[in-house]
């Protein structure tokens, strides 16, 4: 089997390495991929979001399904596109893909099809905006429409700092045409699990829940981040739960779209707060999520291979009813950003990676080679170090261990990753 993996970060390097764990005769095509991806397959310098190129990268290799990483390129209609020149792709079209790329079109396909999810008020005018804001009350969450990489949410404490949120997105602008349009949106309590499940637009396979990391300091406080961290599996889930949200969530979203004529094939990601009165949908990402993925993969045991599973969805077959998966051990993922993330990252930070000990994963996110062949940082997110193990402690320490002992200028990571993990623990006790 060949296949392009589209993308160069670290859920498509955690990709590449569960394919090639799964099928080592599999044949890998990466654009552009990066140097931790070079070490399982060919990395050709073809941009994510050059949608020609990319098919006529597939045309020349004769791939046999193409597996798309970020969500860029899947809101710009790669799907689409190379679906009508009759060519298999894992992903959804760029109209399904809008369950991510528009969250007032998401909030509103929820509220139709009464999926649980918070109240919410959509404006573009920033005096409806905060009379929205007092009409929802405090804390109240301001997010962005659009895409905005995982950083247009902010969370206000009081009615002026809403204010000045509203202002910096329909005003100033701060995340571009994502925040043109807002929504205001009600403060749920409880704690999150993100829900990462495979899909032919019917059948549901949810893989390992998770558990991410936003904040960028320890103890959840700084800025918002792309995502600091993730460990998977987690407690508070359960196959009752993964259950319920499956018939209440999943389902009733996919029937939803498939009745404006949006099938969703692909891979849909729920991001829910566990409240007292059950799940709710935060948010979708019509793409496996990054470091969720890092944390997923590793763990994740499904019934059926899962290359084949890819490979099934991407052309347009059924998934087998009866395929399940199951977690192995646990897994703890550390992101290790550059100096200055997320505001202002800075690039060619020299990176010194240890031999990895027994139970760790690098997973390379932003790095590149310079013209002297050094491994450099040329990201925000420069590597995700994922520690694997029977138990969530010993994973958590290599975790942290192996992420404490790469270098390079100005690395940032957290060392708490997994800490609510450990506080259930000892209240267990």
């Amino acid at each position: 089997m060949k296949v392009l993996l589209v993308g160069g970060g670290g859920r498509e390097h955690a990709l590449a390495w569960r394919l090639a764990q799964d099928d080592p005769s599999i044949s890998i095509v990466a654009a552009p991929g990066n140097p931790g991806i070079a070490e399982l397959g060919e990395c050709v310098a073809v941009d994510a979001s050059d949608t020609d190129a990319l098919l006529a990268l597939a045309r020349e290799r004769r791939v046999d399904f193409t597996l798309v990483g970020p969500e860029a390129p899947l809101a710009a209609g790669i799907v689409d596109r190379f679906r009508d020149d009759g060519r298999a792709i894992f992903g959804p079209t760029r109209a399904a893909a809008e369950i991510e790329t528009s969250k007032a079109f998401a909030k509103s396909l929820m509220h139709a099809a009464k999926v649980p999810t918070a109240r919410a008020i959509v404006a573009t005018e920033p005096p409806r905006a905060k009379g929205a804001a007092r009409e929802l009350g405090l804390p109240i969450v301001i997010k962005a429409s659009g895409l905005a990489a995982g950083k247009g949410v902010v969370i206000c404490e009081s009615y002026d700092r809403a204010d000045r949120a509203i202002d910096d997105m329909l005003l100033g602008r701060v995340f571009g045409v994502a925040g043109s349009e807002i929504l205001i949106e009600e403060f749920m309590t409880g704690e999150e699990l993100s829900v990462l499940a495979l899909t032919d637009g019917e059948t549901v396979l949810p893989l390992v829940p998770a558990q991410d990391h936003k904040r960028l300091l320890d103890g959840d406080r700084g800025p918002n981040t792309g995502g600091m961290g993730a460990y998977a599996p987690v407690s508070l889930s359960s196959a009752e739960l993964l259950n319920d949200v499956t018939q209440r969530i999943f389902q009733p979203t996919l029937a939803a779209l498939a009745a404006q004529g949006r099938p969703f094939t692909g891979l849909l990601y729920a991001g829910l707060m566990l409240t007292d009165g059950g799940p709710r949908v935060v948010e979708f990402n019509c793409r496996f999520g990054d470091p969720e993925t890092q944390a997923v993969l590793p763990v994740a045991r499904v019934s059926s291979p899962f290359p084949e599973l890819l490979a099934m969805v991407a052309r347009g077959e059924k998934l087998p009813k009866t395929v399940t998966c199951t977690a192995q051990g646990a897994a703890v993922t550390t992101v290790l950003a550059a100096d200055g993330y997320p505001e202002r990252p800075r690039q060619g930070a020299e990176i010194h990676i240890p031999a990895n000990p027994e139970g760790v994963l690098v997973f390379h996110a932003g790095t590149s080679r310079d013209a002297s062949g050094r491994l450099v940082s040329s990201g925000g997110r420069v590597l995700a170090v994922t520690g694997v193990a029977e138990t969530f402690e010993t994973a958590q320490s290599r975790s942290r261990e192996a992420a404490e002992r790469v270098t390079f200028e100005g690395k940032q990571f957290r060392s708490d990753i997994g800490w609510r993990e450990i506080a259930r623990s000892a209240g267990a006790a």
